[in-house]
């Protein structure tokens, strides 16, 4: 038996060694967008048309000017992609207790997407949909850019315009000043708070030492693989332990499958009781585990993902390709959007003051045409109170209706309990389990699948 330990203590230390080199390389790629077709990001939408004469079709510039009034500019694209906190495979954190790793490189990016979803829900519910990191431009790199295609013309007319930007902030007027200082130190506090909470410390409450230790309720061991599903069980049972004063506003709603309406359904009275607390009004994020087709993604499935995302409620997908999780966030044509786990990055105390903040936030966008895009995800949404689910049902409702041209939705709102559609009594919680038999029953039943397609 000691002999076998030593062998698996070798066995990680090599495959972490590996991992290491293979994912510290930075794939210096760039992500092409086209001029003409708008861009869109977590509900917000872009378009990067210049606004010389040479870009317009009849060769004025006066068409483009209202398409930069409509839209988001390229810059504005670039500050609101930077300003999302990146989470990565880091390596020489602290030990993961009961195994041998200190990095997650290979197996953990799954559960990095699903951090970095959560991290998107809390910036909105703590800071706004509309904050934008001060310093995102300074991370802006010539190598990891961005860029147009258009008769082979590149960004750099946008990018010369960058020399001559002001710091952010510099131009206020001094009676708006201080009330905008204000606010900038406090969005300043909570996006360092909202990153100590994903650091890779085991007290961190969204770290991934604290979600490898909920994972082994249901049967995971760090180094193995975490699918969209499981990680939206860890995460909202990460939330309901937390006992940070800061996050006790906040909850998180897991969709249930459900034989009766034969999807995964909301069930929108459970989802009131999360909000309608004893002791706040609570606001919730929705983790709605979908698939989006048998062995390969229906493409059928792709306006309804297209009409998601252009949602401005929506916190993204955890998704990817298979055997590669990455974090959704937008599309432009036939492409999605995405944030990438796999760069191994060393990790960072976040317990210093002032640490650094650079490696969670990401350069460059990346690309990837839907049609590579693995069936099994999670979609996440925001809604800050009850008002807010209302609209969520409405509107997710008919982008429901409106883009599925198959026999089953990919899920459905219900009014009503989930216990009210249980035809077994309700499960008896155990007073040191974490998670219920149901629950663990559940979690153990998703593979790399996830899902039986209905």
């Amino acid at each position: 038996m000691e002999a076998s330990g030593t062998d698996d203590k070798v066995k990680s230390m090599i495959l972490s060694a590996w991992h290491n080199v293979k994912y510290s390389w930075v794939l210096r790629t760039k992500t092409y967008f086209r001029r003409n077709s708008p861009v869109f990001l977590l509900g917000k939408c872009y378009h990067f048309k210049f606004e010389d004469s040479e870009s317009s079709p009849n060769g004025s510039d006066s068409g483009s000017v209202t398409n930069e009034d409509a839209f988001g500019t390229a810059e504005d694209f670039r500050k609101d992609f930077i300003s999302r906190i990146w989470l990565t495979y880091r390596e020489e954190f602290p030990l993961i207790d009961g195994s041998t790793w200190t990095t997650d490189c290979g197996w953990g990016c799954t559960l990095r997407t699903g951090q970095m979803l959560l991290a998107q829900g809390l910036l909105v519910h703590f800071i706004g949909r509309d904050w934008l990191w001060p310093n995102a431009l300074d991370l802006y790199r010539p190598e990891a850019d961005f860029w147009l295609q258009n008769s082979a013309r590149k960004l750099a007319p946008i990018e010369s315009s960058y020399k001559d930007i002001h710091p952010y902030g510099t131009e206020s007027s001094k009676p708006q000043a201080a009330k905008e200082n204000e606010d900038q130190n406090q969005a300043a506090f909570y996006h360092r708070k909202i990153i100590s909470w994903f650091s890779d410390h085991p007290m961190a409450d969204f770290g991934i030492h604290r979600l490898i230790k909920l994972g082994k309720h249901s049967g995971k061991v760090a180094g193995d693989w975490y699918g969209p599903a499981v990680v939206s069980h860890l995460l909202r049972k990460a939330m309901e332990d937390s006992v940070d004063p800061e996050l006790q506003g906040i909850s998180i709603y897991v969709a249930q499958d459900c034989y009766v309406f034969l999807a995964f359904a909301v069930y929108r009275d459970d989802v009131y009781d999360q909000q309608d607390n004893s002791d706040c009004d609570k606001s919730v994020l929705i983790l709605v585990p979908v698939r989006l087709g048998g062995e390969r993604t229906n493409t059928e499935y792709f306006e309804f993902v297209k009409g998601i995302l252009s949602l401005e409620y929506c916190l993204g997908i955890i998704g990817g390709r298979p055997k590669q999780s990455y974090y959704f966030v937008g599309f432009q044509d036939d492409s999605l959007i995405y944030m990438d786990p796999h760069y191994c990055q060393s990790f960072v105390d976040v317990s210093i003051k002032d640490f650094p903040l650079e490696s969670f936030h990401c350069p460059s966008p990346k690309k990837m045409p839907f049609k590579k895009m693995d069936p099994s995800c999670t979609i996440g949404f925001y809604c800050r109170n009850a008002w807010d689910f209302e609209r969520v049902v409405d509107e997710l409702t008919k982008v429901l209706k409106s883009s599925s041209k198959l026999s089953y939705p990919l899920f459905t709102f219900v009014n009503g309990h989930a216990q009210d559609f249980e035809l077994d009594s309700a499960p008896v919680y155990e007073q040191n389990d974490l998670f219920t038999e149901e629950e663990k029953n559940r979690l153990k039943s998703f593979t790399t699948e996830e899902f039986v397609l209905l």
